[in-house]
Formats: C-alpha cells, sequence, structure tokens
C-alpha cells in the first residue's frame, strides 16, 4: 500500500512569517497538533506543533511576555527546520518505520517541494484495524 492511498489530501499550511497566535488559531480550529511551515513560494522550510508553542510559552515569563511571545514572534522562530517527508508513491511500512525511528506522529507527504498531504500515525493505525493494511 503506498502512502498516497492512506494520506489526507487537505494540509494545512501556515507561513513562516505568521505570528504564534495565528499558529494557535489554525491548530485549534483544524482539531491538529502540528502543521508545515511554507516559505513564500510554497516550499516547506519546516513543521510547528503544539509542542513547539507549549516550550516557547513555557520559556516566557510573566503575562505580558506571553502576550508579546503570541503576538510578535514569527513561526519561523519556534518551527522545527526540515521536517520528515515522504513522496505518494513511497510503501507506508517505509513511512512507519521513518515515524518510528524519527519519533514523530506525522509525516509531510511532498512531491518536489510542495506539499500534497500528510499521513500520520493514526493513518496507519485505522488501516491496520480495518485490515487495509
Amino acid at each position: 500500500m503506498t502512502v498516497a492511498e492512506l494520506m489526507q489530501p487537505n494540509v494545512r499550511t501556515v507561513p513562516s512569517e505568521a505570528s504564534i497566535a495565528e499558529v494557535v488559531l489554525s491548530l485549534a480550529d483544524a482539531h491538529i497538533s502540528g502543521m508545515p511551515v511554507v516559505d513564500e513560494n510554497g516550499r516547506v522550510i519546516g513543521v510547528v506543533s503544539t509542542s513547539d508553542v507549549l516550550t516557547a510559552e513555557a520559556e516566557a515569563e510573566g503575562t505580558d511576555t506571553r502576550r508579546e511571545l503570541l503576538e510578535n514572534t514569527a513561526v519561523r522562530d519556534i518551527m522545527t527546520p526540515r521536517p520528515f517527508t515522504v513522496a505518494p508513491g513511497d510503501d507506508v511500512r517505509e513511512a512507519a518505520r521513518q515515524m518510528l525511528y524519527a519519533d514523530v506522529h506525522r509525516l509531510f507527504v511532498t512531491e518536489g517541494d510542495q506539499v500534497v498531504g500528510v499521513i500520520s500515525s493514526t493513518d496507519i493505525v485505522r488501516a491496520v484495524a480495518t485490515g487495509k493494511l
């Protein structure tokens, strides 16, 4: 089975210059825990997750500092650069191995340097549980 058969094709992205507050709203609205960060040409340059936001917020001392962080810090300053990616034609088992060894819960599916989907550990577990894999 290929990654394309299990991936979620509609991926929300966030521009690198977006504020952390904008990222928090996007994550909450979509009920997701991470999203790819893209440059002005739509190329994936990083990933931002709820863990990144929580870590940045924990390091800020005081309410005013946290507010400043959320409103005036760009996502590029807290993102994890060089996210793990797979191609649509890759085998799902290889994607699962990559998630396991990298200790990540999602891989962005790319064609060239453009995001075309996302596959998560939940997608793979669902496929196993329903007998698709």
